[in-house]
């Protein structure tokens, strides 16, 4: 089995992007993989956005809800691109299908008319 194939099949991914200094900043995500990239749906306005645009390079490593890696655990390093809205919102679409918990998110969000904050989806080729 590949290295994409094992991070596909996980919960959760560390997602390690990187300051302008050079520091690793790592980040416990949902994501879907779809063909040879794997997706992520984050906040607009969070940091790891930002370094992702100072910075395309980053590192996908299996890792629990928190966060944990266990030693041993699938990692790769890809490049990161930002999507735009069209792909952003197909991307939400394969995560929710994949995540229950996002589902009822929506669904609550829909029926108690919360405003939603702006969302981006992250391309990562492996």
């Amino acid at each position: 089995m590949s290295v994409v194939d094992e991070i596909g099949r996980s919960n959760y991914v560390s997602l390690t992007t990187y300051r302008k200094d050079g520091t690793e900043v790592a980040t416990p995500v949902w994501h879907v993989v779809d063909g040879d990239e794997l997706f992520v749906v984050s906040d607009a306005t969070a940091w790891k956005v930002k370094r992702i645009r100072n910075n395309s390079r980053v590192v996908v490593t299996v890792c629990n809800i928190r966060g944990r890696i266990d030693p041993g655990a699938p990692s790769a390093e890809g490049t990161a691109r930002l999507l735009d809205t069209a792909d952003t919102e197909a991307i939400r679409a394969l995560l929710a299908r994949k995540y229950v918990m996002s589902r009822l998110g929506n669904w609550f969000s829909r029926v108690l008319r919360l405003r939603k904050r702006p969302v981006i989806g992250i391309a990562v080729t492996l």
